[in-house]
């Protein structure tokens, strides 16, 4: 019995061969200078056969050996015992497991290790699936797979790097409203907070088997790309102090959808319960003067029941730059000497004159009746931009209420949120995929990763629970520990020296 009750990590194989392996290097008397890094190598891969097999043994003890066992109100029945090969974060790691199925044809079998380790997608360890998520957030799959295997460790397939995604975002669409909620209450609003912008904003991405044509340009809006893209939503939160320093932001994006009905929904409820804590906060919405933008977000404003003050509309500042410079280009030519000046002058007297949108408006209808032809047509298309967007213009009056008048949030938003990861080289998308990516990015640049990981592991593990014990002959458990001793072949701690080194 004392024998059965030794540190079986200590005599493991991959134990010995570590030991040995250092008390190599100890004994060598020169040190050659350029053989660090096959130092480094061949320890780590010494150390990731160590982890291997203790993840292998601590495995081991998730699994259930009974005849019955019930999970989720089911009963289950034991019908075989087989080895699985599982990939943790040192790689693949193989455990001999039994599985279980319910009464009844075509039933499908479950695996009681893997619902009590949470195993993920039924091939990734929860920490494997954690670094395997993360990476495939910010690469593509197959860039993945090539940063995994030069880091060594694991070294998942891009299939599986694939599929992994697709497998957490159906577990966080099931149950993203109540998660979403849940990551807001382990959330504070900073004290400092004066200020909460919310903006919207879209960018066109490919899909696979699109055949839609490009939409209608509407006003302020170019026009939304070619046949085949759909429009990804994008929205922020963002809470600014006094002096107008950014101090939180909380991303979303979400896939083609009628009306942007579940990103609306999103940000509806995330500024719900910012007021409901700090209703105090000044209200600004911030866009470019897309209409279907203000749309949502006047929707938007129709669901919080009444506000102690108003909300602040303001046109993004740039997007306002970019409708002056085009009608300073129609109205005394692209490039010209002229029309730079001009355009410098409007656009300072736009942002810091109290009256500035009314002074840009003066100027470009003046302009349009000298004009004639194409260049008219111009000029009246960016007059009516500003004459329909001068309420949410007063810049001079934002600047000194330190209130944010440029969406450079919303932009970078778009761009690293969607369109590095999204917009690569042939790459089109399924609704599903393009999904599961956005979710993931969104939880990571909204700095919610480490909580919203702690809710989607939790979503893995299931409580299983033994109705009917199975018999074990006498001296069985005993038998199969001595097993292990007799596949290391060693007897005796002193006898690690005569285990040979890995090739």
């Amino acid at each position: 019995m004392e024998f059965c009750h030794r540190d079986l990590v200590l005599e493991s194989r991959a134990a010995l061969r570590l030991r040995q392996f250092i008390r190599e290097r100890h004994k060598q008397g020169a040190i050659d200078t350029l053989d660090f890094e096959r130092f480094e190598h061949e320890l780590h891969e010494l150390v990731m056969a160590l982890e291997r097999e203790l993840i292998g043994e601590e495995l081991a003890h998730y699994d259930v050996t009974a005849e019955e066992i019930e999970v989720a109100g089911v009963i289950y029945r034991q019908t075989l015992t087989s080895s699985e090969t599982y990939l943790s974060a040192a790689g693949p790691v193989t455990v001999t497991r039994n599985l279980y199925r319910p009464s009844g044809r075509g039933s499908k079998s479950i695996c009681p290790l893997e619902l009590r380790a949470g195993i993920i997608a039924g091939y990734f360890t929860p920490r494997a699936a954690r670094q395997a998520a993360f990476a495939t957030a910010h690469l593509t799959p197959g860039e993945s797979e090539a940063l995994f295997d030069e880091m060594g460790g694991m070294r998942p397939s891009r299939c599986s790097l694939d599929r992994l995604p697709k497998e957490l975002s159906s577990h966080w669409e099931t149950h993203r409203m109540e998660w979403e909620a849940a990551l807001r209450t382990q959330e504070i609003v900073p004290s400092e907070a004066t200020v909460l912008a919310i903006s919207v904003d879209g960018v066109m991405v490919p899909m696979k088997g699109g055949s839609r044509s490009a939409k209608r340009t509407q006003p302020g809006k170019h026009a939304s790309g070619p046949t085949g893209n759909k429009e990804v939503g994008c929205g922020t939160v963002v809470l600014y102090d006094a002096e107008g320093e950014r101090l939180q932001t909380t991303r979303y994006g979400r896939m083609s959808e009628r009306k942007k009905v579940t990103l609306q929904q999103q940000l509806e409820t995330e500024v719900a319960s910012i007021l409901a804590v700090r209703p105090d906060l000044i209200r600004v919405h911030l866009a470019d003067g897309a209409e279907d933008n203000w749309r949502l977000m006047t929707e938007l404003e129709q669901k919080w029941s009444s506000p102690p003050q108003p909300c602040i509309e303001i046109v993004d500042f740039y997007h306002a730059c970019d409708h002056l410079k085009n009608a300073c280009d129609a109205a005394w030519g692209e490039s010209t000497p002229r029309g730079k000046a001009e355009f410098e002058r409007l656009k300072t007297l736009l942002k810091e004159a109290d009256d500035g949108a009314e002074q840009v408006i003066r100027v470009l209808k003046y302009q349009r009746g000298r004009a004639r032809g194409r260049k008219r047509e111009r000029l009246n298309t960016e007059l009516t931009y500003f004459r329909n967007q001068r309420h949410r213009m007063h810049y001079a009056e934002y600047i000194r209420n330190h209130l944010p008048i440029a969406s450079g949030v919303m932009e970078a938003t778009c761009k690293t949120l969607v369109t590095q990861r999204m917009k690569r080289s042939g790459m089109a998308w399924t609704q599903t995929g393009g999904q599961a990516i956005l979710t993931l990015r969104s939880l990571i640049q909204s700095d919610r990763w480490q909580s919203a990981w702690e809710l989607l592991r939790t979503d893995f593990h299931k409580t299983v629970a033994v109705r009917k014990t199975r018999s074990v002959a006498p001296g069985e458990a005993l038998r199969e520990r001595i097993d292990f001793h007799q596949l290391v072949g060693i007897l005796d701690h002193t006898d690690y020296a005569a285990i040979p080194l890995a090739a």
